[in-house]
């Protein structure tokens, strides 16, 4: 605390002397002044972490000096001192943004607290967030060894991540190591919880099995559209449980969250893959068996993700529901805008569907463009370039419009994301897919011990290209990669985020109902 200058303006200073004596023995260097006119002089020639000011002075009153001081020092914290409990006084102080205040006679304890929230307070709760952290840390690895269902699952990683968000701030690099090997750790045992349990929730389903994406809308989104007068539903591709947390806040005063739920993705936890099993309702197997016009695979050309709100309309259908549906797909900027000045096109429908693909542009665009790279490097930076993107989004403002409008939202992805940092080998022909956190082929080569493969991709529900397709998955945060110019590739694709694998960020994914306020 020795580094924390403190202004004290007061004209009765010399009667403060055991409070000024008393701060000085807790570390903190206090200057002290008697006048406005003085502590003006003072902030404007050095910089102090925070200014204590009395509000009755002669000459420039305390409420006339706070706003010359805070032209010159505008986040330097000011703590008012009063003698008056008018409210008329409190207001001014407040409206001139002042950190706190503290009514006369004040005690040295009062104006010690006052600094350590104003000053300490990040510090303090860091301290005490990478105290509680340690204090976890044991439960929470012994919890993998007991994790038998996907809802312990869900449990491990929200806390894993809810830590990891909390201590963000932390400067302790070792403490923010040690919650990096334990979410590695974390998503080595979720790939063998995977690998054994996957295809079973295929071939004999029973009460322990997650709602996976082909039953996502008949299971938890129809029920809310049944139980609500108008229901908005947001799908934001590459969405995750922690870019949730970090526009939660944003929305704090719109909408109140009545619920907090996860479901899983399948596998391949791509686009193709999961999203149209969503608006399906039906596995990707199912819907190349019943669709075959409509479903592409990975080595034929086309968009593979052109036929969305056909499959919607047939599944809203096939539960004999009568919605009066809005559908839309927001991937440019201009299209956000327009649905703005559209509005009355999603506030009329009892259902409205709109997909956001923002983050999953973002994530390619990090991969493609250093500057992007550059300023979300890591997961930390990833998660506040989402919220600052959030803030000035057209995704705010049509969330507001509808709050407005009373609608309920639903806000969900399709799959998630992960950085990934670890290359694995493998080889394979001109037909093999070229997504890298999974590959389908005929002529696949790699080391089983390394990667989910599936030579029977019927199993779980996957198409095929031809008879002797095998799918292989990759695990935690590993990357497929050539043996031809590997390190080329690898130093390309090297902690960017990907998606198509096996890990909790991919697998395990938000769904949040939010009512209006």
């Amino acid at each position: 605390m020795n580094d924390v200058k403190i202004l004290w303006v007061d004209d009765e200073i010399d009667f403060l002397k055991p409070h000024i004596l008393f701060l000085q023995g807790k570390g903190y260097d206090v200057e002290t002044c008697n006048n406005g006119y003085d502590a003006i002089d003072l902030a404007a020639s050095k910089q102090y972490d925070l200014i204590i000011l009395d509000e009755m002075m002669p000459g420039l009153t305390g409420l006339e000096t706070l706003p010359r001081i805070k032209e010159i020092r505008p986040m330097t914290p000011v703590i008012m001192v009063t003698k008056s409990e008018e409210e008329n006084i409190m207001d001014k102080a407040v409206g001139s943004k002042i950190a706190d205040y503290l009514i006369k006679p004040v005690n040295p304890n009062q104006v010690l607290l006052s600094i350590k929230k104003n000053v300490h307070s990040q510090q303090l709760v860091t301290e005490q967030t990478t105290a509680d952290y340690r204090s976890e840390f044991g439960r929470i690895s012994s919890s993998f060894t007991d994790a038998r269902t996907f809802n312990d699952w869900v449990q491990i990683y929200r806390k894993l991540y809810n830590w990891e968000v909390d201590l963000a701030e932390s400067t302790d690099e070792g403490i923010r190591e040690i919650l990096s090997y334990q979410k590695n750790e974390a998503n080595n045992e979720f790939a063998k919880f995977i690998r054994s349990n996957y295809q079973q929730w295929f071939s004999d389903p029973d009460e322990n099995t997650p709602v996976l994406s082909h039953n996502l809308l008949r299971k938890k989104v129809f029920p809310v559209v049944d139980a609500s007068r108008k229901t908005t539903f947001f799908l934001i591709d590459n969405f995750r449980y922690d870019q949730w947390r970090m526009i939660q806040p944003v929305l704090h005063n719109l909408f109140e969250v009545e619920k907090e739920d996860f479901y899983c993705s399948i596998l391949p936890t791509a686009t193709q893959y999961a999203r149209n099993a969503i608006f399906a309702g039906l596995t990707p197997l199912a819907i190349d068996k019943i669709m075959p016009n409509l479903w592409l695979n990975d080595n034929e050309e086309g968009g593979k993700n052109q036929h969305e709100e056909e499959f919607l309309r047939r599944q809203i259908q096939s539960q004999g529901k009568h919605y009066d549906l809005f559908f839309d797909k927001i991937i440019k900027n201009d299209s956000g805008k327009r649905l703005i000045e559209n509005i009355s096109k999603v506030t009329r429908a009892d259902f409205s569907v709109i997909i956001y693909n923002f983050l999953d542009i973002l994530s390619h665009a990090r991969t493609e463009t250093q500057i992007i790279r550059d300023l979300a490097e890591d997961e930390a930076a990833f998660r506040s370039l989402t919220r600052s993107w959030f803030e000035h989004s057209d995704l705010l403002i049509l969330m507001r419009l509808l709050a407005e409008q009373g609608h309920t939202l639903i806000i969900t992805s399709d799959h998630g994301t992960i950085q990934v940092d670890h290359p694995v080998r493998v080889q394979g022909d001109r037909e093999t897919s070229s997504n890298l956190r999974y590959k389908t082929g005929k002529n696949l080569s790699f080391n089983a011990k390394e990667v989910f493969a599936v030579t029977k991709p019927e199993s779980i529900h996957l198409p095929k290209s031809n008879i002797t397709s095998t799918y292989i998955f990759a695990y935690n945060r590993d990357f497929f990669v050539y043996p031809n110019n590997t390190n080329q590739f690898v130093r390309y694709y090297n902690k960017t985020f990907q998606h198509g694998g096996i890990s909790m960020e991919e697998m395990i994914v938000p769904f949040l109902v939010l009512k209006p306020r």
